[in-house]
């Protein structure tokens, strides 16, 4: 039986990889032709949107959505979530519809093909490089005053150990957020780890489920980042322990 899940699991994990690549060579001259100016990534984002839908029915997930408050069209926000997938990135440009711009990490960017179009659209972030921090904090203000929406996973990466629940996170997103005056907006994702874990020999297709939270406020006088980033981390940590006692209680 191990034997069957590992050649299914090693067929699944090509087959993600196959997904990804398909509506990419569909697409691609406009793809190219939305990344030339700056004006024309709303265009690219919509095609984003529809390449991450692609990848996440093909894999067999379907999402149920949660909303507490809904964002406003062209209006910006800081968009943060737990991390624990590589399908959280298709997911979140699945949930929302306003054009928002990945903070990620470098080395995404030298996936085949798909790192082509990543280092183009998203803010890179060498982690072992305080000037590429600072870097990320004028190329993320340029984004907002585009009207841009900026999302971030500010736990900085995914926690090698995946028995961590949450893991801490960092200030980034929250004093570009504080700093630019932009509310948060938060995340819950409850069954990435499960569906499409970074272990590679595990996952399967079925449900994740979504709470989008209701909004932070980040302007104002006396504004703590700090408190602002451990009350946001509550928010989701919380939903979290609620999504693993609704999961227990059903027998899921």
């Amino acid at each position: 039986m191990r034997g069957v899940k590992i050649i299914f699991w090693t067929l699944w994990r090509i087959w993600f990889y196959v997904l990804m690549a398909i509506p990419i060579l569909i697409m691609f001259p406009f793809l190219v032709l939305s990344i030339l100016t700056e004006s024309g990534y709303p265009y690219f984002f919509k095609m984003a949107r529809i390449w991450a839908k692609f990848i996440l029915f093909g894999m067999g997930f379907r999402y149920k959505v949660d909303k507490e408050q809904e964002m406003e069209y062209r209006k910006s926000y800081m968009i943060v979530a737990n991390h624990t997938s590589m399908a959280d990135i298709m997911l979140m440009l699945a949930l929302t519809k306003n054009p928002f711009v990945f903070v990620g990490k470098k080395e995404l960017s030298k996936i085949p093909l798909f790192g082509f179009f990543y280092k183009r659209s998203c803010i890179l972030v060498d982690r072992n490089s305080s000037k590429s921090k600072m870097e990320v904090f004028d190329l993320a203000q340029k984004r907002i005053n585009q009207g841009l929406s900026i999302c971030i996973f500010p736990e900085g990466g995914v926690p090698d150990d995946e028995s961590i629940l949450l893991d801490t996170f960092k200030d980034g997103a929250f004093r570009l957020a504080v700093d630019h005056g932009i509310p948060i907006a938060p995340i819950t994702f409850a069954d990435n780890k499960k569906r499409f874990s970074y272990t590679f020999f595990s996952g399967s297709p079925g449900l994740m489920r979504v709470k989008m939270h209701h909004h932070v406020a980040t302007s104002g006088t006396n504004v703590d980042r700090k408190v602002i980033r451990e009350e946001v981390r509550e928010i989701i940590y919380s939903q979290l322990l609620q999504f693993e006692s609704d999961t227990i209680k059903n027998g899921n």
